[in-house]
């Protein structure tokens, strides 16, 4: 039943998912956080759908306190017509359908909303293989839907148990 209950999320998210980016984002319209360096071009923009794994554990600094401790993304990246282009993973990793994949660190946040992860600018180390992936310099997540820890007791009772919420972000590659 624990599993069950993520999928069904997983499979509501999924259905209920926002059409793929089209247009181009208005940089300007974001948080300055989460902006992409001036000269940047967009290259590419799909939606990640998906869910986020969260182990429960002691807190570092404050002994036998606990709290859910991000783990790792999975997710399915669309692009125009809800096409399948490629996977989202730990890592950061970005991997296109044609092989090529790109990894980064992150640069910098922004507030999401309420029950949604934050806004995130991701700068690109160089693309591995030849395809979509080559020449992306920054990626930013934007649009979050969910992903936030999860609701249920975290404490010592339930130190090391995993839990996986769902999620969907927009995923916006840019490179010169």
């Amino acid at each position: 039943m624990k599993t069950l209950l993520p999928l069904c999320a997983l499979a509501l998210l999924t259905a209920c998912a926002s059409p793929p980016m089209t247009r181009p984002v208005d940089n300007a319209a974001l948080p300055e956080a989460v902006r992409v360096p001036v000269g940047l071009k967009q290259t590419m923009a799909t939606t990640g759908v998906g869910e986020i794994t969260y182990e429960c554990r002691e807190k570092k600094d404050m002994a036998g306190a606990h709290e859910w401790v991000f783990v790792a993304p999975m997710a399915t990246l669309f692009a125009d017509g809800r096409r399948n282009v490629g996977t989202y993973y730990a890592g950061p990793t970005w991997e296109a359908a044609d092989g090529s994949k790109v990894t980064g660190k992150q640069v910098a946040v922004a507030p999401g909303g309420a029950g949604n992860i934050p806004l995130q600018l991701v700068k690109a180390e160089p693309a591995m293989g030849a395809g979509a992936m080559q020449g992306v310099a920054y990626i930013q997540r934007l649009n979050t839907k969910g992903g936030v820890a999860p609701a249920a007791t975290c404490d010592a009772a339930s130190k090391g148990q995993r839990r996986t919420v769902a999620y969907e972000a927009d995923y916006v590659f840019y490179g010169s």
